[in-house]
């Protein structure tokens, strides 16, 4: 009993300002959907094209962030904090270059890829110009996933949380001043973001080169980044996968009626802020893990897993009974239409069954990611998607399974990834001692 409490308190002081700093992105799409919001239909129809590309990128460059808290945390709890010291110099190395390529892609793919998102007349032409604004503040928003991911990875969450509450106040700060007061509209919205960005970045930088102090090598290690890369492939495969079917699942829905369309979102995005608690337990996992089997504590990883995945399962669990408790309020406080309030009522019911899954998927991914098994979450992640999620959203299209079909098909989707990563969790072969995976 008294471990169990011990891994409680370790959990929440890590959880909790993970969930802060998760909540940042979001943030920041809703600062620039206010202050935007109020220039018109075609600038908001534009920052959303643009929001939608440029959300899409960051999400598959998440691994900057996951990978190096995994190895960090591992190097961390065996005591070799001196090379945990030198992955973060590797992060930012790689969070520099990855960020350049990203921001010069951004610039030159910027039409066809609001021509992919189908953008079309004026509402395009400002998206474009907006994606090729905020292309310069890419690098800074990588180098903060890195940065993220090693002071997690050595449990100090705290200091990424402030930078980022900083970043959010100033983005707000600047937007107003640039769209409003200097009457720049759009292009103010995208030049206050990239100079929040600029400076939060900065600050992450700071804090990378300062780890170890002084005695700590800054310059390239290519085996250093050669494993951050490998794991960053996985998790590239497993992210990149998972936007696959969600996307397929919108677009699915969007060829049945716009009263589905809209329903659909409205879960979704309630979906999308739920999984912010999810993900803060997962992070949780990946230090508590990692940090465990780097120190040779296999039993003492395993034991924080189960308890973790037990509160996962506890926090999952209360979201789909309140989730079912509010089924005729919550999509009222999105919509009055009674189309959409009738295809969001028959989708309701497996949208309420999907957080108790979810959470204890999410909290496995986090274990497995701290254990550095994610060649095998790669597998998984794909075989769900590709075998198990697109057949089902494909066939629903094809019967006229509407919205219900779709969320049919994402339940089912959930439940692959729990059958797999839950078989891999209990099979043990994640569990592997000493500094590295």
């Amino acid at each position: 009993m008294a471990a169990a409490r011990t891994h409680d308190r370790e959990i929440l002081r890590l959880a909790l300002p993970a969930l802060g700093a998760l909540a940042a992105e979001p943030l920041y799409v809703l600062a620039d959907t206010a202050i935007v919001g109020h220039l018109g239909t075609r600038q908001l129809g534009a920052l959303a094209l643009a929001a939608t590309a440029l959300s899409a990128l960051v999400a598959l460059c998440n691994f900057l962030a996951y990978g190096t808290t995994a190895q960090v945390a591992r190097l961390h709890g065996a005591g070799q904090h001196a090379r945990a010291a030198q992955i973060a110099a590797q992060a930012l190395w790689l969070a520099v270059g990855l960020g350049v390529a990203v921001a010069l892609a951004v610039l030159a793919l910027a039409h066809p890829l609001m021509l992919a998102l189908g953008g079309t007349g004026d509402a395009a032409r400002l998206a474009e110009r907006y994606l090729r604004l905020s292309a310069a503040g890419l690098p800074f928003a990588l180098v903060a996933l890195s940065g993220q991911g090693y002071l997690r990875g050595v449990g100090r969450l705290r200091a990424p949380l402030v930078v980022l509450i900083a970043a959010n106040l100033v983005n707000v700060a600047l937007e107003l001043v640039l769209v409003y007061g200097l009457d720049l509209g759009l292009d103010g919205s995208a030049l206050g973001t990239v100079v929040a960005q600029a400076g939060m970045g900065a600050a992450f930088a700071v804090l990378l080169l300062r780890a170890g102090g002084p005695e700590v090598s800054r310059r390239p290690r290519w085996a250093d980044l050669r494993s951050l890369l490998r794991l960053g492939g996985d998790l590239l495969v497993r992210t990149g996968s998972l936007l696959l079917a969600f996307t397929l699942a919108g677009a699915v829905v969007a060829r049945t009626s716009t009263a589905a369309l809209a329903a659909h979102q409205i879960a979704f995005q309630l979906f999308i802020f739920l999984a912010l608690v999810l993900d803060a337990i997962a992070i949780a996992g990946q230090i508590i893990v990692g940090r465990a089997l780097g120190a040779g504590d296999g039993a003492g990883a395993v034991a924080a897993a189960r308890r973790m995945l037990g509160w996962a399962l506890a926090v999952g669990c209360g979201f789909g009974v309140l989730l079912l408790a509010l089924t005729s309020v919550l999509p009222r406080a999105f919509t009055g239409d009674p189309a959409v309030l009738g295809q969001a009522r028959d989708l309701w019911p497996l949208f309420a069954l999907l957080p108790p899954a979810g959470a204890v998927v999410f909290a496995l991914d986090g274990i497995l990611i701290g254990a550095g098994d994610t060649r095998y979450l790669a597998r998984a992640m794909a075989f769900s998607a590709v075998v198990v999620f697109v057949p089902l959203a494909l066939a629903s299209l094809a019967l006229d399974g509407g919205v219900v079909g779709v969320w049919v098909a994402i339940d089912v989707l959930m439940l692959a990834r729990l059958a797999t990563t839950g078989a891999r969790f209990r099979g043990g072969r994640w569990a592997v001692l000493g500094a590295t995976a």
